[in-house]
């Protein structure tokens, strides 16, 4: 499952999508050219949200001064208590868990995204995002942080080729790929050794997905590239000059948000 949200100050605008995608990170009901997807609503919800995911049957996005809610439609949601008073930058579902992390090292786990707990993390450095795969969790972060673990509960600290900062982290095709700053892409099989490869942009990389045996990574000045494999790299372009935020893989679309509000989408 891959989720992503678009957040400015009091607002949320946020798609799942379910169906195909395999690349977790931080999807939902795909429709089957119902319109699903096609008409969108702005929710007013107070602080701003920086991510969001599904899972169990439940919506959760976090936010700055660690605001969670939760919602079993979009539509209606209810604000939870939370450990956390630093800012949540990124949550996901996976082995029937909730995981959330965010400034400096926070990391909150909930069975059901109603009743969290704060865990001991390895790392003082801010985490931008996290993902599930492979029975791993995977949390990125600041100066290239890269944090493990098997049930959400205890992390483990790995060394990382980057020193730049790694905005997202997805899994696909046995592979987990994270991004950031300067073009910044690395790889992993097993989320332990990590390898980095050439992204051939100096652009910053913010978001990434798997789905369809391709990998689309995407970030600032319209920058889109794909990979088969994770390794080789081609740039692609929309034409509509847009910085890049996040994307996401479901019912046989790819679909890219980013500055302005813009959607893009790929079959």
């Amino acid at each position: 499952m891959k989720t992503f949200g678009l957040y400015e100050e009091g607002f949320l605008a946020a798609c799942t999508i379910n169906g195909g995608g395999t690349g977790g990170g931080s999807g939902g009901g795909g429709g089957s050219g119902s319109g699903v997807g096609t008409t969108w609503t702005l929710r007013n919800l107070g602080n701003p949200l920086f991510g969001v995911t599904y899972g169990n049957g439940l919506f959760v996005a976090v936010g700055r001064r660690g605001t969670i809610l939760t919602s079993p439609d979009g539509v209606d949601w209810t604000a939870r208590t939370s450990p956390a008073s630093n800012n949540l930058n990124g949550v996901t579902y996976g082995n029937g868990l909730f995981v959330a992390v965010g400034k400096y090292g926070t990391i909150l786990t909930s069975p059901d995204g109603v009743d969290w707990t704060a865990r001991t993390s390895p790392t003082g450095d801010w985490l931008l995002g996290v993902t599930y795969g492979n029975g791993l969790f995977v949390a990125v972060g600041e100066v290239g942080t890269i944090l493990t673990s098997p049930d959400g509960v205890d992390w483990t600290a790995r060394t990382s080729p980057a020193s730049n900062d790694l905005k997202g982290v997805t899994y696909g095709n046995g592979l987990f790929v994270a991004v950031g700053r300067w073009g910044t892409i690395l790889t992993s099989p097993d989320g332990v050794d990590w390898t980095a490869r050439t992204s051939g942009t100096g652009d910053w990389l913010l978001g990434v997905t798997y789905g369809n045996g391709l990998f689309v990574a995407v970030g600032g000045g319209d920058t889109i590239l794909t990979s088969p494999d994770g390794v080789d790299w081609t740039a692609r372009t929309s034409g509509r000059g847009n910085s890049l935020y996040g994307v996401t893989y479901g019912n046989g679309t790819f679909v890219a948000v980013g500055y302005r509000g813009a959607i893009l989408t790929s079959p």
